[in-house]
């Protein structure tokens, strides 16, 4: 249970850092493409297994990681744009909301059951995530305010689902951090693109806080994501309570710290798409 809790207080301070990314004018693209580069530096610095790097394209495991790696950078964007955009409660809310789709996969994938009860969740989250992003309580959400906090809940979803797919089919738990550090190193490449086209545009403007802000953001996503893992791994949880425990606790922490630490104005609409929110998961994985 304590990989569960740190993973819930680390995820939490990932939405915090982007916050800070805006507050200090820091780019987000060139501190996510470092921040993946300390997550490699440390997933390999935590490796016990025994593969090395010629082996990696041999790892059943492979392809997936190279697709998550994908995933991760463009999404980590995503959540990154959200979160300065929209805020801290409306990211945290899209993002975890986005526990609806493994779970619906998994009724096709993995014959879960469903039911009414699941069926009335998943339709609340999708409500959590319109009501969470909007700016007024008497006019109807715009939809460049809700176009980023619905890529991100669709990404994040991908995420999840893929995540856990082939970590149940093809990660052994030894293999974790090697697994993890070649995702992180796929993404690292994936953002080093962006930054390359930036600089055939002539666009690329680096600043040294770009450094500091891809520290701040590497060591709590490397962990968050090994944590999850982990807990995922623990014998006696469910993978279903684990993402219930993880995203109900991520969003109300989040909302916490948007609260205390940025002072952010939440609406009427806002405050009840968080109370949906957290309703909706509870609902989806205990039908």
């Amino acid at each position: 249970m304590i990989y569960l809790a740190l993973s819930v207080l680390i995820s939490s301070l990932l939405f915090v850092v982007f916050k800070l990314f805006d507050v200090f004018k820091i780019n987000t693209i060139h501190a996510i493409v470092i921040n993946y580069a300390i997550a490699l530096s440390l997933g390999l610095l935590n490796s016990e297994a025994t593969i090395t790097v010629p082996d990696i394209p041999q790892q059943s495991w492979f392809f997936g990681a190279i697709c998550l790696g994908f995933l991760f950078i463009t999404v980590f964007n995503v959540m990154g744009i959200t979160a300065q955009k929209n805020g801290l409660s409306v990211a945290s809310v899209a993002g975890k909301m986005s526990v609806v789709i493994p779970v619906v996969v998994g009724m096709f994938l993995y014959n879960e059951s469903i039911g009414f009860v699941k069926v009335i969740g998943i339709i609340l989250a999708l409500i959590a995530v319109y009501l969470s992003s909007a700016k007024s309580d008497t006019s109807p959400v715009k939809f460049k305010n809700l176009l980023f906090p619905l890529l991100l809940f669709l990404g994040s979803g991908s995420i999840d689902t893929l995540l856990k797919y082939v970590e149940t089919n093809y990660v052994a738990a030894e293999a974790v951090p090697f697994f993890l550090a070649t995702i992180f190193g796929c993404a690292f490449i994936f953002g080093s693109f962006f930054v390359i086209i930036q600089l055939l545009d002539k666009k690329f403007k680096f600043h040294w806080m770009s450094i500091i802000g891809g520290i701040a953001l590497g060591i709590p996503n490397y962990y968050s994501m090994e944590f999850l893992l982990k807990a995922l791994q623990t014998e006696g949880l469910e993978s279903s309570s684990v993402f219930t425990i993880n995203n109900v606790s991520v969003v109300i922490l989040t909302t916490v710290f948007a609260l205390l630490f940025f002072k952010e104005k939440l609406i009427k609409k806002n405050w009840i798409g968080i109370g949906l929110a957290i309703i909706s998961i509870l609902l989806v994985v205990s039908a």
